[in-house]
């Protein structure tokens, strides 16, 4: 999916502002996005996301571990009703794309892990979640996901930068192509696609 420039798909306002702050619109305490697409060519993406996070379970993980692999990172909450409802694709997709060198992480905004890991046992989540309350990760990547707009999908290059970007209810087949988009892209050193492990056993 070649583009000379970034791409907004499905309804994304031409002059963005990170779609209009998600719509401005506040429901039971998230704002939610439309379901707007936005893909970024790789020209226009900028630096690679830097930060430090860390898992429930405590283990730290740096972002510069990304580089080689595509890297999902979905923002959630566990009182996030479309959260709940895209959590099994996101299992799925995992499952599926896991093993081709694309690393899932949740990125929960909110919750204590008392909080957040029945809504992990629930979805059966094999994939590790930061517990981002202070909003370590979601400063990382302020340019590109308003500050309240829970759920938003980012899918990293290879680099470690964002792709593309979904404002709202990820819908699995669309999420599923800017993936696979993304890990057929060249890798950090000359169409290398290696990727490293997959994070779900990290948990």
């Amino acid at each position: 999916m070649a583009l000379g420039a970034a791409l907004v798909l499905s309804g994304c306002s031409a002059n963005d502002s990170l779609a209009q702050q998600a719509n401005a619109g506040d429901n039971k305490n998230y704002v939610a996005g439309d379901g707007s697409v936005t893909e970024f060519a790789a020209d226009k993406r900028g630096e690679p996301v830097k930060f430090v996070g860390t898992l429930y379970g405590g283990k730290k993980v740096d972002s510069s571990s990304f580089v080689g692999s595509v890297t999902v990172l979905n923002f959630w909450f566990a009182a996030c009703a479309p959260c709940r409802v895209e959590a099994p694709d996101l299992e799925a997709l995992n499952q599926e794309l896991g093993p081709k060198g694309a690393n899932f992480y949740g990125v929960n905004v909110r919750d204590a892990e008392g909080t957040a890991l029945p809504f992990i046992r629930t979805f059966n989540l094999t994939y590790p979640s930061f517990e981002d309350k202070d909003g370590a990760v979601l400063l990382s990547v302020s340019a590109t996901v308003p500050p309240a707009a829970v759920p938003t999908t980012l899918v990293l290059d290879k680099q470690g930068r964002v792709a593309s970007r979904i404002l709202g209810l990820a819908e699995k087949s669309t999420l599923d192509a800017l993936i696979k988009t993304a890990l057929n892209e060249a890798g950090p050193d000359a169409g290398t696609g290696s990727g490293s492990a997959s994070p779900s056993a990290q948990k």
